[in-house]
């Protein structure tokens, strides 16, 4: 495609957007659908639900009382909450007082929290119970911006005029609000479209966060996107669980439910996602990789532990169906009349019960992004009707650079451009963008900006691509993050670990290494979800993940995935050794980023001893 067609889809959207910002969009949204639900959450046996007339009057409350703490046009407020109302509630509320909202993440040190609302100068903070509030106590003194904490379930604090609780904030702006509607409509109205919609602070791998800034002229273009790519209609629902300090959940529900007049459902707790998919039957479903694979590795051992032996039988046959249906499409071929048929036939037997009992009956768009997913696991849930569309892009480009669209798929890419987003591939492999979507750069971090973001305006993803002859981008790896074995061979980590990881459903996390050694070895964490399932079924006594890691038959099980996963590599890139690690890598624990990205540098650190071990002749 040409720079003046590229042009001229980036022309079309602006053109809609032009001088808007987001709370415009909230505005009119709320104009239309007032009656409509808009935030759902789980309360006790039943739902409390907030119509889009609630939502504006209970942000305005918010305004109001934030601008008698004194935020006011340019001013952040830092959130530091689970996936909860009140989260999105006091987001929007920030933004009808002129100010910017700032989401932290829950699972952030007092240092790193420090280092944030110092970096913004955050003058308030809204922190969900005492727990989070201590972090924040311990770096205030440091802070010298902070003036006010809020605390939504205020259990064991101590209030004050300087610590509020959050219906405290709430009556204070009902009673502010009370008096008229005038500085409230100002204080909107003056909202530009370049000010910051939020700063996003990169979790990052290395380093210390960032704050990208995305303007509201930047997540109006890629809502604009949105909607001349999917088919959004006002009710309709979603899931709110990743972290809301994300781009990705901050876009998929959020913002497009803001935008287009959605329904959201939240879930403060990850266990109970199932649950909420279960009661909400929703639309639209984002996941990271990981929950995809913890989704179909509980599918399959459910099929396992099936006891009719001709019911088990018969889901395995239908899965392998579906399986070999969707490859054959995949390799250009039209299935052939017989498997068609039988598609079809455990489509209505097997899979719509699938389906109905994951929640997901009602699905229209599934989403996979943050990190990439393995073919095997985007053909599997293809063969069961449900088909994920892999996006890839960065906080820096507002969530999206290129995506999978419905019926237009290829499996193993992450789709073309965007509408009025350029893209191309250096010399060396990297991914880079240019377009409305793109962020100015970091708050406050000039030079980092200068390294990402080019004088030209493209965006430096850090990511290693190729293009085929239609545009679709195939994600290769990360520059920084490409094992350069002693033999001189670049080897991207995370092509090898993908082709082992879904061999195996006990299999929950894999690093493989090989920096400047003869040969490519891994470290595999087990899955403490799945194990003790996958024990039972195989007559093996489960203890504890510790002890299970030393049995030999889960040895030789991670081996037999290993040793299947190698097979699809090339020589140089198969593990040749392993090590079962016998705890499990969480955010908390930091060998994660909280959207489940492997730290590789954390990794490589804590488990330096185990690593060396493997490169040391034991003959």
């Amino acid at each position: 495609m040409t720079s003046d067609q590229i042009l001229k889809e980036r022309e079309e959207i602006l053109a809609g957007i032009e001088g808007k910002t987001l709370v415009d969009a909230f505005m009119s949204t709320c104009d239309t659908n007032a009656g409509r639900p808009a935030l759902v959450v789980k309360q006790g046996e039943g739902f409390k639900t907030w119509t889009w007339a609630d939502y504006r009057r209970e942000s305005s409350e918010l305004a109001m009382a934030l601008r008698r703490l004194g935020v006011g046009h340019g001013d952040f407020v830092a959130l530091m909450m689970t996936n909860r109302p009140e989260h999105v509630l006091v987001d929007i509320g920030t933004l009808l007082a002129g100010g910017t909202p700032v989401s932290v993440y829950n699972t952030f040190t007092a240092e790193q929290v420090g280092y944030i609302a110092g970096n913004c100068d955050a003058k308030v903070a809204i922190v969900e119970d005492k727990s989070y509030l201590d972090k924040w106590l311990a770096v205030w003194p440091s802070l010298p911006a902070l003036t006010t904490i809020v605390v939504v379930d205020p259990t064991g604090v101590e209030l004050s005029d300087k610590v509020l609780s959050y219906e405290q904030l709430r009556e204070q702006g009902a009673a502010a609000l009370a008096g008229g509607q005038g500085e409230l409509e100002n204080s909107w109205r003056a909202v530009d479209a370049e000010d910051p919609v939020t700063l996003i602070y990169t979790s990052g791998t290395t380093g210390p966060p960032k704050g990208v800034v995305i303007t509201h002229r930047n997540l109006l273009y890629m809502l604009g996107v949105v909607q001349q790519m999917l088919d959004i209609q006002p009710g309709q629902r979603g899931i709110s669980y990743l972290p809301l300090a994300h781009v990705a959940e901050r876009m998929t529900t959020h913002y497009v439910g803001v935008r287009f007049g959605g329904t959201v459902y939240f879930v403060q707790e990850i266990s109970a996602v199932v649950d909420t998919l279960q009661e909400a039957r929703p639309q639209t479903f984002m996941a990271v990789p990981r929950v995809w694979e913890k989704m179909n590795a509980a599918l399959l051992a459910k099929v396992d532990a099936t006891e009719n032996p001709r019911k088990r039988q018969l889901a395995k046959r239908a899965i392998d169906v579906g399986m070999t249906k969707v490859r054959e499409e995949m390799a250009g071929r039209t299935p052939g009349f017989g498997l068609r048929l039988q598609h079809a036939i455990f489509d209505r037997l097997v899979f719509a019960k699938i389906r109905d009992g994951l929640g997901m009956d009602e699905l229209k768009y599934a989403l996979s992004g943050a990190a990439p997913i393995s073919a095997d696991l985007l053909i599997f849930f293809k063969a069961i009707g449900v088909e994920i569309l892999e996006v890839y892009g960065m906080t820096e480009s507002t969530a999206v650079i290129t995506a999978n669209t419905p019926g237009e798929v290829r499996i193993g890419t992450v789709g073309p451009r965007l509408p009025g987003i350029e893209v191309r591939i250096a010399e060396d492999g990297e991914i880079l963008a240019r377009g409305p979507s793109i962020t100015r750069g970091y708050w406050k971090r000039d030079e980092a900006t200068k390294e990402t973001i080019d004088p030209e305006g493209w965006l430096h993803t850090g990511d290693l691509g190729r293009m085929d002859d239609d545009g679709y981008v195939r994600i290769v790896g990360r520059k920084k993050e490409l094992i350069i074995t002693a033999g001189g061979k670049n080897l991207s980590p995370n092509n090898i670990e993908e082709s082992i990881k879904q061999r195996s459903p006990i299999i929950g996390q894999i690093c493989a290494v090989g920096d400047d050694k003869p040969f490519i070895a891994a470290l595999v964490v087990l899955d403490a979800e799945v194990l003790p399932g996958w024990c039972e079924s195989n007559g093996i006594p489960f203890a504890s993940v510790a002890e299970a890691a030393q049995d030999p038959r889960i040895v030789a099980e991670v081996q037999r995935a290993i040793d299947a996963g190698n097979a699809d590599l090339a020589r140089v890139e198969q593990v040749r050794k392993f090590e079962i690690v016998p705890a499990e890598w969480t955010a908390e624990s930091e060998e994660l980023t909280p959207s489940l990205k492997l730290k590789r540098n954390v990794v490589h650190t804590k488990y330096l001893d185990v690593i060396e071990g493997m490169y040391v002749d034991k003959r």
